[in-house]
């Protein structure tokens, strides 16, 4: 429509987890919904390819190489988008780990530790560094987790990856009681299946999950990243000024099942 303001015009977003699947997705359109991004992730070829392409098409961005399990990557993400665009209105904190699903008691120690400290503390490091940057600025913002149909309920995904997306969720709500007078919106998406490099590698080493993957959608399919970055897109939007604290699914029905 002429005329009509971007979904995200005027807005600088931080997003985790950048160089590849939802969050390169996320990346692409943030920009050019009219979003400043500080894309932080481990692979900085990658990020800078994509920070490239974005500047290429008329786009704000800035990569920043780092680990979320890092809280001191974290930090430093954060004060880049400070240094760079003057604030932080927006994060996507959508890094994650996981493997394919074995029993509890066959998860290795680094399996499970790698995915603890991605998935949460990851989530954990994100907030403590980005909610204070929002609280100084006095104009509130917007946070999306990214959780999973595992956060909802017990998947053939591991044990650990189930219960760090259950306490995504838990993290989540607990944010969005804490700071929603301060204007600050905090929500997490419940993701389904969807077709990433990470989904790919389970796949290419487990090609009979393909079908248990698809039989979860109602639909008969998984999510195109693009898919889910637009959700997470519309929650840091001021069209969804009134939800917070919820978990909203992209799923395909999986959790309606």
């Amino acid at each position: 429509m002429s005329g009509e303001r971007s979904l995200l015009s005027g807005k600088v977003a931080m997003i985790t987890g950048a160089s590849s699947g939802i969050g390169a997705a996320a990346a692409r359109l943030f920009a050019a919904e009219g979003a400043a991004v500080v894309l932080m992730a481990r692979r900085k070829d990658r990020l800078d390819i994509l920070v490239e392409e974005i500047r290429a098409t008329g786009g704000r961005a800035v990569a920043v190489n780092g680990d979320v399990a890092s809280s001191d990557d974290v930090e430093r993400a954060v004060a880049t988008a400070v240094d760079t665009f003057g604030t932080l209105d927006a994060a996507f904190n959508n890094a994650g780990f996981a493997t394919a699903g074995k029993p509890l008691h066959e998860i290795e120690d680094d399996v499970y530790e790698q995915t603890i400290d991605v998935n949460l503390r990851g989530v954990w490091n994100c907030l403590r560094h980005q909610v204070p940057v929002m609280l100084r600025s006095g104009t509130g913002g917007s946070v999306v987790n990214t959780s999973s149909v595992a956060g909802m309920k017990a998947t053939g995904a591991s044990a650990a990856y189930v219960a760090a997306k259950h306490a995504v969720i838990g993290l989540t709500r607990a944010a969005a009681l804490d700071y929603g007078e301060q204007g600050i919106r905090v929500n997490a998406l419940v993701v389904g299946s969807t077709r990433t490099e990470m989904m790919d590698e389970v796949l290419g080493a487990h090609p009979a999950l393909e079908e248990a993957f698809l039989s979860h959608s109602v639909q008969r399919r998984m999510s195109a990243p693009e898919e889910v970055a637009q959700a997470a897109a519309w929650l840091c939007s001021d069209r969804s000024s009134f939800v917070t604290g919820t978990a909203m699914a992209v799923d395909g029905g999986a959790t309606a099942q």
